[in-house]
């Protein structure tokens, strides 16, 4: 009796996203849905993606900064830029991917955008496309109207630069792991054996924030997640060290120009 022969190991299939992100199409977009927790690893796309989550969070990171997402805005990824991916809830993510020179004025460099209702509907409207699809039929006509609307929409605050400076770095890494810790930019400036001075120079050289404004903003990045994940408005303001429910509501109704119980609506 011959031996078996034994068979090759498959290959691994590619991600689905492959036969989205660099086609010919100037637009061309697709579904997926993801439990709560998942990770995407490090990736990236030879087009730009446009990132939307018609459910849940999500929080998309780089080597410049971390960007959270909620389902009243979108994130602009250029092509060629690495980046992973974590979602918050049960996220159903509706994504286009946009060739880079398919209009004049697309973003540069990761942008969080507000998401219309005539936006929302272009990218559910997208995802039934099936390419290829000729420019001058109606397929294509949806496909550049929201190319139109991606250019016009306003560019808005979910962003956290990361310093490159190593010192900076591991005090941005403590704050995100301790959002509510009380100490100063005196107490961090002693424990990496910086001068505050330098530390604050550096802050606002590196990330265009003051130390305070970085820290700030941390905090309300991670109160969006904390909602996000059904957390109640008073617990998180005390999570992260508001002195009460009232003072954490003001600070983000002055950055976000809602109250917090709002956000998500």
């Amino acid at each position: 009796m011959a031996d078996a022969v034994s068979q090759p190991d498959a290959l691994p299939s590619p991600p689905r996203y492959m036969a989205y992100d660099r086609g010919p199409m100037p637009v061309a977009a697709m579904a997926a849905d993801y439990q709560p927790g998942h990770l995407t690893t490090r990736h990236r796309h030879p087009h730009a993606q446009l990132l939307h989550a018609v459910h849940g969070v999500m929080v998309v990171g780089t080597d410049e900064g971390q960007w959270i997402v909620p389902p009243t805005r979108a994130i602009w990824v250029p092509g060629g830029t690495d980046h992973w991916i974590r979602m918050v809830g049960h996220v159903r993510m509706r994504t286009a991917y946009i060739r880079p020179d398919a209009a004049a004025g697309l973003p540069t460099r990761c942008t969080v955008l507000g998401v219309s209702p005539l936006l929302r509907e272009l990218i559910l409207a997208a995802i039934d496309i099936v390419p290829p699809y000729a420019p001058d039929s109606r397929d294509g006509r949806v496909m550049q109207l929201l190319l139109d609307e991606v250019v016009l929409l306003p560019a808005l605050p979910l962003h956290l630069p990361h310093p490159a400076d190593p010192a900076l770095r591991r005090i941005c890494a403590a704050i995100l792991e301790m959002p509510d810790t009380p100490m100063t930019l005196a107490d961090w400036a002693r424990r990496v054996g910086i001068d505050g001075r330098t530390v604050q120079r550096r802050f606002a050289r590196e990330t265009g924030m003051t130390f305070g404004q970085w820290r700030q903003q941390a905090r309300l990045l991670a109160a969006l997640e904390r909602l996000a994940a059904g957390v109640k408005v008073v617990e998180v303001a005390l999570e992260l060290g508001y002195q009460s429910p009232s003072a954490f509501a003001a600070m983000f109704r002055r950055q976000f120009g809602v109250p917090p119980s709002a956000f998500f609506r």
